[in-house]
């Protein structure tokens, strides 16, 4: 007899293990099945398009890491698709999509009509509040403060539109998020415009670099009507970003992200990289307007945390 009270040859016990066999091996199929009728690029395997940009996206080991890393592989899982990672810069991650040489793309690519153009966003994973790394102590509270200032982002970010329209700023961009460190630390930049998470981090890893965050004010309907791409400084949704071919794809992975904001999982992962769940798991007022009858239902609304 073994430790439950079964009589470990009984025909019972065989029985049993061959249901439960049986079962997983449905189970398994099923989700092989689901997998298989996913659209993706190879049966059963998801390739993703990232850029080293931690503590959003980076391969570590053969192995994605950070935010928006572990919130598809959690999504992924489920779906039982695995998982193929190819590195680039962030313009090619884009155009990775658009042209069907990834499946998907991640790591806090802000949600834009332009882009939805071309391809698909999931239901956000997360909310991005409006960040900057300013060089020394100055202070830059509302958009009015940036005037005559030198701007600077990464080539592509939704903030290359929103710097270039500030009156008498000098607007720079980069291809790397590093270069902008390095400009803002040797007092080349005054302001630069990046992701929060990206920013906590770089301050954490390089002590010895001559910023600080800081969070602007997003600017009023009337200076937005003045300035359309100041839109860009207001809280945005971000999102994984397919082709425009893989619909039933996209609509897994926003099932799944869905799910994680309602059981707690997104919450955790979020407060493991650094940020507030109350800011970004938490949709601004009027981000179902941008997306309502444009890739999105009338009656859609974004996920919020139940926090």
């Amino acid at each position: 007899m073994n430790g439950n009270g079964i009589f470990s040859h009984s025909p019972f016990k065989h029985g049993l293990v061959a249901i439960l066999g049986f079962a997983i091996g449905i189970l398994a199929s099923s989700q092989m099945a689901q997998a298989e009728d996913l659209e993706t690029l190879k049966p059963g395997v998801l390739k993703v398009a990232i850029e080293p940009y931690m503590p959003y996206t980076a391969l570590k080991d053969e192995k994605l890491v950070g935010l928006d890393s572990d919130i598809l592989d959690a999504v992924a899982k489920k779906l039982g698709l695995k998982i193929e990672t190819m590195v680039t810069d962030f313009p090619g991650m884009l155009a990775s999509v658009q042209s069907q040489r990834a499946d998907i793309t991640i790591g806090g690519i802000a949600w834009s009509d332009a882009r939805q153009k071309v391809g698909l966003f999931t239901d956000p994973p997360y909310y991005s509040p409006p960040a900057m790394a300013v060089h020394g102590s100055a202070a830059y509270p509302d958009v009015k403060s940036l005037e005559g200032k030198t701007l600077g982002t990464v080539t592509g970010y939704v903030w290359a539109k929103s710097i270039a329209e500030v009156p008498k700023a000098t607007a720079r961009t980069f291809p790397t998020a590093d270069s902008v460190f390095e400009d803002l630390s040797s007092g080349r930049l005054d302001v630069g415009f990046l992701d929060p998470l990206l920013i906590i981090y770089q301050q954490q890893q390089r002590p010895d670099m001559k910023f600080q965050v800081a969070y602007l004010s997003a600017p009023s309907a009337e200076q937005v009507e003045a300035h359309p791409d100041y839109k860009y400084f207001k809280p945005y949704m971000t999102g994984f970003y397919l082709p425009k071919q893989a619909p039933k794809l996209a609509k897994a992975i926003s099932d799944g992200i869905d799910a994680m904001y309602k059981d707690g999982s997104l919450a955790a992962l979020v407060t493991k990289w650094g940020g507030d769940p109350k800011q970004f798991l938490v949709p601004s007022p009027e981000m179902a307007a941008e997306r309502r009858g444009v890739d999105r239902p009338e009656t859609w609304s974004p996920p919020s945390s139940t926090e």
